[in-house]
């Protein structure tokens, strides 16, 4: 399994939390300081069922004041998420071929 964490957001701390109270030790993906590739977050994308933006925190600041007037494929939103990776939503949870959003924390364990 493959925890895509943000130490900086309390609801991955949680969800992380959740986890390892239920004796799962993920391997941690620390996106924000060693960016994932696009075809490692295309592949997340896939096993979640969204597209793109439906993985974009579109309140965020930088989505606001320089994407959200912008009408862009589902390529640019994925390398817009990579080159601002606060940009996408965590925790994600990946066990085999599925994947799931901890929005909320419980919801990740659902494909444990």
């Amino acid at each position: 399994m493959k925890y895509y964490h943000n130490k900086r957001c309390s609801t991955s701390r949680k969800g992380l939390a959740l986890l390892e109270e239920k004796g799962i030790t993920p391997e941690i993906v620390d996106y924000m300081n060693e960016p994932i590739t696009p075809d490692e977050l295309s592949a997340v994308l896939t096993k979640l069922g969204i597209e793109p933006i439906a993985l974009v925190r579109t309140k965020e600041k930088v989505w606001k004041e320089e994407f959200a007037d912008k009408e862009l494929s589902n390529d640019e939103v994925l390398f817009t998420m990579i080159e601002y990776p606060q940009l996408m939503e965590r925790p994600i949870l990946v066990n085999g071929d599925k994947a799931k959003v901890g929005r909320p924390i419980e919801d990740l364990l659902e494909i444990v």
